[in-house]
């Protein structure tokens, strides 16, 4: 019987076994993939397509190449003198001024690199390593606002654009932003940006503001412990200020130092040495004005009017202003100040006029209210130039410039201005006017009756002789021939924009003006009668050099009245300071340069001027009281309470500066002739009292003396003299 054959199911059995049999050139069976794996693979594939998608959108709000191309950080402005000194930096927050990487020492780099990137010449932008650490010890701190592991290059970004939220956006981006940067600039450039810009405390932006700041240097001549303690101050620019916390700011200077020694940049015994010494602070506060305040601030307002049309910003553009004011002679002002203004302060208010008002107020008020003030500036009358402005006693206590705000009545100061007038329409120093009370018409029908200051009166008097005494009365009769509209428009000629009543008062300086206008208008008879408006701002440059703005000389010339004029009127203003009231230049002071000028005094001592040139500066000085209500007090002429400052001041200008010292011009235009003293005329041999006078040829006198002729007259006792 056949053996049935029997059939084999197929199974697990015969498959391992035609497995294990399989020829090598038989394929093998794969293994299916597990769910888990599948399910692994797809949440990282998931979280890197997650995380792209997150960097992609968080680079749609990065700064554009063009802007990483142009980076322009906010700079202060700075204002220099003539001589080149910085004034002052105006800025609105961010105090900045850039300098280049070759002023930047080698130590400030060694101890910025130490401490804050020391890989930095090696990674590009990001220091994986360093991400990797901050990241572990953040998890395990369970902290997730993304500290740490910055470079040097995303501290640059971050300070550029994305400020210091702790985030891990911001992280983000800093370092999206850091790769960008790299590829862009140099590490030297990085490095100059990164010093340029980083905040160093006390609104001190960029390592040469933290200089100035903190040491009043320079960058390139901070010292190695200097250094360190600036680069110290970026960990914290609060909690170790050197101003606030100067034992921190000590300590964390000498972090400093000895991670420069860790990394091989400083020896330890130097290390030894440094981290004895104290912090050796020199603060500067950069708001305040220490150099010509009262100046500097009238420059930022004539600023503030030109940054418009110029399209500049004044406080952010970095741009470099170059101005008129002499240093050393605002300094040799403010020392004529210093050394005169005590004695006429305490002589004032020894006066009879406060006796009352002792009694009635504590000192503190008594000596506010009866501080005397004081205006006073100087100028170049050839050009314009300001050279030295002072605008009050003390500017932290009071900002008002008196120079070039103030409105004060000019007093007898304002005279030469009228005889100027009268001297250009063909009269001459030998007329003569009555000397004697008059009685003048106000506009509202009242009557007024100017008297002389002495109280004096006279006979017949010449021009000359009466500007150089400063006689009321000669003037008061002289604009009514002249005519009040007459002096207005010459005074507007010279530069007084101020409004002028048109009435006879006018000649004794009753309409108000600025000094720095009435002091600038006397400039005019020390430049050959061509005035030159006043400017303090000579050239604007943007912080590339290119120039802006520079306002042209011509333009603000302009010639008012004649060389031949100019020139009599100069010699009558010399004689006031020859033999007249401005005669103390000559006796107290010494000061024998050829020099014009004119007193000033209000019938109520509230107002004290001295107005005098040289060929070479225009200054005058206003002293007085800001309260209408008190006054300098009895005596207290502008010969008493304002030349002495004009006198100690030019004085010391003359003495100690060096600069080209010039002649008044002559002029062939004017002769000499001899005048008889009684009678204003051209004197004969027979006179027996003459004196030389100068005129214009054009208006020269024909007439001779008919009282001393040579003959006797019929009728007469007067007899020939000889």
């Amino acid at each position: 019987m056949k053996r049935k054959k029997r059939s084999t199911p197929t199974g697990t059995r015969i498959q391992k076994t035609s497995t294990r049999f399989t020829p090598k050139h038989t394929k093998a069976v794969k293994r299916p993939v597990s769910k888990v794996t599948l399910s692994g693979l797809a949440l990282i594939l998931l979280f890197l397509i997650s995380i792209s998608f997150y960097i992609y959108y968080l680079s749609w709000d990065l700064p554009p190449l063009t802007k990483l191309e142009q980076i322009n950080p906010v700079q202060a402005s700075q204002v220099f003198s003539s001589d080149g000194e910085l004034i002052y930096s105006f800025f609105r927050h961010e105090n900045r001024k850039f300098i280049p990487f070759d002023r930047i020492p080698g130590h400030l780099i060694d101890a910025l690199l130490s401490v804050e990137d020391r890989d930095f010449y090696t990674h590009w932008g990001i220091n994986l390593t360093g991400i990797a650490r901050s990241l572990v010890h953040n998890i395990a701190h369970f902290d997730l606002t993304g500290q740490g592991a910055s470079t040097l290059t995303m501290q640059l970004a971050r300070n550029l654009y994305f400020g210091f939220a702790k985030t891990w956006n911001r992280k983000i981006k800093e370092a999206l932003t850091a790769l960008q940067i790299e590829r862009t600039y140099s590490k030297q450039e990085i490095l100059n940006m990164y010093l340029n810009i980083t905040f160093f405390g006390g609104n001190a932006y960029g390592i040469q503001a933290a200089a100035k700041r903190y040491f009043d240097k320079e960058v390139d001549d901070l010292t190695l412990e200097e250094s360190a303690l600036l680069v110290g101050v970026l960990k914290g620019q609060t909690f170790y200020s050197p101003i606030r916390h100067p034992d921190r700011a000590l300590k964390r200077r000498n972090v400093v130092l000895k991670t420069m020694v860790d990394n091989g940049k400083l020896s330890k015994a130097k290390y030894d040495s440094l981290k004895q010494l104290p912090l050796n602070l020199k603060l500067i506060d950069p708001h305040e004005m220490k150099v010509a305040p009262y100046f500097t601030e009238y420059v930022r307002r004539q600023l503030n009017r030109l940054q418009d049309s110029l399209k500049v910003d004044v406080y952010e553009d970095g741009l470099r202003i170059y101005t008129s004011l002499n240093t050393e002679m605002q300094r040799l002002m403010e020392l004529a100040v210093t050394k005169r203004i005590d004695a006429i302060q305490e002589r004032v208010r020894k006066q009879w006029a406060f006796k009352e008002l002792r009694r009635t107020v504590d000192d503190s008020l008594f000596n506010e209210l009866t501080t005397m003030q004081i205006a006073f500036v100087a100028l170049d009358p050839a050009t314009g130039h300001i050279l030295a402005m002072i605008g009050g006693r003390d500017y932290n206590k009071s900002k008002f410039n008196r120079v070039t705000q103030m409105k004060r009545q000019p007093g007898s100061s304002f005279k030469p201005f009228l005889y100027t007038a009268a001297i250009d329409n063909g009269y001459t120093p030998a007329d003569v006017y009555l000397n004697q009370p008059t009685v003048e018409m106000n506009a509202d029908g009242t009557r007024w009756t100017p008297k002389n200051f002495t109280g004096e009166v006279g006979g017949m008097m010449s021009l000359r002789e009466a500007l150089r005494r400063s006689v009321n009365l000669v003037a008061v009769r002289l604009i009514a021939d002249i005519t009040p509209q007459t002096v207005v428009q010459y005074a507007r000629a010279f530069g007084i924009t101020t409004p002028l009543r048109p009435f006879s008062s006018l000649a004794l300086g009753s309409s108000e003006v600025i000094p720095l206008e009435l002091v600038s208008a006397y400039g005019t008879f020390a430049n050959n009668g061509i005035h030159v408006k006043p400017v303090s701002i000579l050239r604007i440059e943007d912080k590339n050099g290119n120039i802006i703005y520079e306002p042209s000389p011509e333009g603000r010339r302009r010639e008012v009245i004649s060389p031949e004029t100019n020139y009599i009127m100069n010699d009558i203003l010399q004689d006031v300071i020859r033999r007249g009231t401005g005669y103390a230049i000559r006796r107290d002071f010494k000061f024998y340069q050829p020099a014009g000028g004119k007193t000033g005094t209000t019938n109520d001592y509230t107002n004290a001027w001295f107005l005098g040139y040289t060929p070479d500066i225009v200054a005058g000085v206003w002293v007085g009281p800001d309260d209408f209500k008190y006054n300098l007090g009895p005596g207290m002429t502008g010969a008493a309470a304002a030349l002495p400052f004009w006198g100690e001041f030019m004085t010391m200008v003359y003495d100690s500066l060096e600069f080209t010292h010039h002649k008044f011009p002559e002029n062939s235009k004017v002769v000499r002739l001899t005048i008889c003293r009684e009678t204003y005329k051209l004197a004969t041999p027979y006179c027996p009292d003459v004196y030389e006078e100068i005129f214009n040829i054009k208006y020269q006198p024909t007439e001779k003396c008919d009282v001393h002729s040579g003959k006797v007259l019929r009728n007469s006792k007067r007899r020939k003299r000889f």
